[in-house]
């Protein structure tokens, strides 16, 4: 039996996402700059970046959503340009504005994900029973989203994206606007998926929460600036916190916004 070329390139099975001089074009300008980077299965990755460095872009095509102009990635398995909608079954994504329907409730609103996901009613039924148990709110399924305070609509988005049990889950600033306490708890959920396997990469504005992650990419004017373990770059740039990190290395940025 002769092989795809996917199944040929694809990068060893315990990263599952790998780019290689991954590049995005708008006419004149490049806002992703030849990034080369890998993800291990379970880890938790931060994407860091100010506005403008290209965090955004770079994420779009790694969830199938943008064509590279240059360069290749693969993610769970799948070359993001040649095989686009194989990523998508196999991704989560939750954005900071939670993308959920707030006059639907909360059991509408993550039937109506699975069902975009593909899953069979069946599953739908045993995977909502599950994650209603593991993020306590089987109090909460029947009641609409619009009058539900922000901590849990954040759950109901987290839930939405995960449902389908993606092996890579993306999160795009999840926090935003999130009091302290709540964005502690969330993370508890960040660590529990983990823990069962599911990788995570998440971008942030709160350089706190990249102390939580395993690894942290910092992007700047487009290109990876800095890639390591939280201490690992505290230790790089003599530094204490990574909001100290942080600030050194986007004083390097040369675009105006």
């Amino acid at each position: 039996m002769n092989k795809t070329e996917d199944e040929i390139n694809k990068p060893n099975s315990d990263i599952v996402i790998s780019a290689k001089d991954l590049t995005k074009c708008f006419g004149s300008f490049t806002a992703v700059d030849h990034i080369t980077f890998e993800v291990k299965k379970g880890e938790i990755f931060g994407f860091l970046g100010a506005n403008g460095a290209g965090k955004t872009t770079a994420i779009r095509m790694l969830c199938g959503l943008s064509k590279p102009s240059a360069g290749e990635a693969w993610v769970a398995g799948y070359n993001v340009e040649t095989n686009p909608e194989q990523v998508k079954s196999r991704i989560g994504y939750m954005s900071q504005s939670f993308s959920l329907y707030e006059v639907l409730t909360v059991s509408q609103n993550i039937e109506l994900f699975a069902t975009i996901y593909g899953m069979t009613p069946q599953a739908i039924k045993e995977g909502m029973k599950e994650i209603f148990q593991a993020l306590d709110m089987e109090k909460e399924k029947n009641t609409v989203v619009k009058s539900m305070p922000i901590g849990w609509k954040q759950k109901v988005a987290f839930a939405a994206a995960t449902i389908h049990n993606p092996e890579i889950v993306f999160l795009d600033e999840p926090t935003g606007g999130v009091d302290p306490v709540t964005r502690r708890k969330f993370w508890e959920q960040i660590y529990r998926v983990s823990s069962e396997g599911m990788t995570v990469f998440v971008t942030t504005h709160y350089l706190d929460e990249a102390e939580y992650c395993n690894r942290v990419s910092i992007m700047v004017d487009g290109k990876i600036a800095a890639l390591d373990t939280p201490e690992g770059l505290k230790k790089d740039y003599d530094c204490q916190t990574m909001d100290e990190v942080f600030r050194k290395i986007a004083l390097t940025a040369k675009r105006t916004d």
